[in-house]
C-alpha cells in the first residue's frame, strides 16, 4: 500500500501508449490546444464588447405593463 513506485507508473504508462497508441494521445492534445486558445479569444472578444460605461439601467416607468398594451392595440 502507499503510493505507487516508478515501476508502477512505467508500466502504467506503457499500456497507456500501447491502448490509444502515440497519434490518438497527440491529435488529443492538439484539440485541448485548440480548445483552450478558443476560449481565451472567446474571453478577449468579451472583454472588448463589454466596456465600462455601457450598462444597462432598469427604469420601472419604462416596463410595459400587459394591460398598457392590451389598450393600444385595440381600436376605438
Amino acid at each position: 500500500m502507499g503510493s505507487f513506485s516508478i515501476w508502477h507508473w512505467i508500466i502504467v504508462i506503457l499500456l497507456v501508449m500501447l491502448l490509444f497508441g502515440r497519434g490518438k494521445i497527440s491529435d488529443l492534445m492538439g484539440d485541448v490546444a485548440k480548445g483552450i486558445k478558443s476560449f481565451k479569444k472567446g474571453m478577449a472578444d468579451d472583454d472588448e464588447t463589454a466596456k465600462p460605461g455601457q450598462t444597462i439601467e432598469h427604469n420601472q416607468a419604462q416596463t410595459i405593463m400587459p394591460d398598457a398594451v392590451e389598450k393600444k392595440t385595440k381600436v376605438s
